[in-house]
């Protein structure tokens, strides 16, 4: 039986669907736990008890983090770092391998155009040091205590139904649904990765299923050759039959949008990653598995006939 904890959101409920190739039952943990599959074994927990948190792992040959801490500082900081020790220590006494689906936000901001699995760890936020903190406790967990893991980040992401968590989604494809204005973040002149969220969970269910894989850090595959902010909304906008309207957000106008809106005043510090090119590099993963990432147009167009035709 592999586990996915956290398995409610736009990851999780990929990975379901990928697992089913490895794996049955899944067991899908979360508070409130959905099926993905027929045959998925829901598991209600509070995954923040430690206790819990172990009666979640019993039994589970593989682990998946797909965790989702509210997008907040303080939250990141009371709830991560004990998470982990705990998910750590509870793997390690049921002899599960551990896999966590990261991000990039450990990475030093001036090495963002082209990034790899090398690209130096120098956090520029303060959310960004909370990953890195904890990426480090899965690597000393592997080196010192013998736990079998592995790391695979992920770019900003897009796809299918996602609901509040793809800054795409909620900035560009969902206002332009409607006849709206699209808002970027920063400039619209540089390029910017998104990772397809079906790529990311079938390429995490193929890592974590790989034996030769773990104690490693991966980067899920992630379309070459980005577009720019103002070509994301000229490629949406055209598959939508719309007219590609759209604003450039300034850091000063997300740091007075912060004033009202509880998870926009989180973003002046990751604006960084708006004011230059952010270029996410799978070529690892890519010439290992010999396995090409969706194509940005071919992405778009599964979202819009999904999501917005009726």
């Amino acid at each position: 039986m592999q586990t996915i904890i956290g398995s409610g959101g736009s990851i999780g409920v990929e990975l379901a669907k990928a697992l089913k190739k490895y794996s049955s039952p899944i067991r899908l943990v979360s508070r409130n736990p959905v099926k993905v599959n027929q045959d998925d074994q829901l598991f209600a927990a509070d995954v923040m008890k430690t206790e819990s948190l172990k009666k979640a792992v019993e039994g589970s040959s593989v682990v998946y983090i797909c965790v989702g801490f509210a997008y907040s500082y303080q939250v990141w900081l009371r709830d991560w770092p004990p998470f982990m020790r705990n998910i750590i220590d509870a793997c390690i006494e049921n002899n599960s391998k551990l896999v966590f689906f990261d991000n990039m936000y450990m990475y030093d901001k001036n090495h963002l155009g082209a990034m790899d699995e090398q690209t130096p760890v120098n956090p520029p936020s303060k959310k960004g040091r909370i990953r890195a903190e904890i990426a480090q406790m899965l690597i000393d967990a592997s080196e010192k205590r013998q736990l079998k893991t592995l790391i695979a980040r992920s770019a900003d992401f897009y796809g299918p139904s996602i609901q509040k968590t793809s800054l795409l989604t909620e900035t560009v494809f969902k206002p332009l649904s409607k006849g709206k204005r699209a808002f970027w973040m920063g400039s619209a002149r540089f390029k910017h990765s998104f990772t397809y969220t079906p790529d990311a969970g079938k390429a995490t269910a193929l890592l974590g299923n790989t034996d030769a894989a773990y104690n490693q850090i991966w980067h899920l595959p992630t379309a070459s050759n980005p577009f720019s902010g103002a070509q994301w909304v000229e490629k949406i906008a055209a598959e939508l039959g719309v007219k590609a309207r759209y604003q450039a957000t300034p850091k000063f106008m997300v740091s007075l949008l912060g004033l009202f809106d509880p998870v926009m005043r989180e973003f002046p510090e990751m604006m960084y990653q708006y004011d230059r090119d952010y270029i996410f590099r799978s070529d690892k993963f890519e010439n290992q598995f010999k396995i090409k990432p969706t194509p940005y147009l071919d992405g778009i167009r599964e979202i819009v006939d999904l999501d917005y035709r009726n």
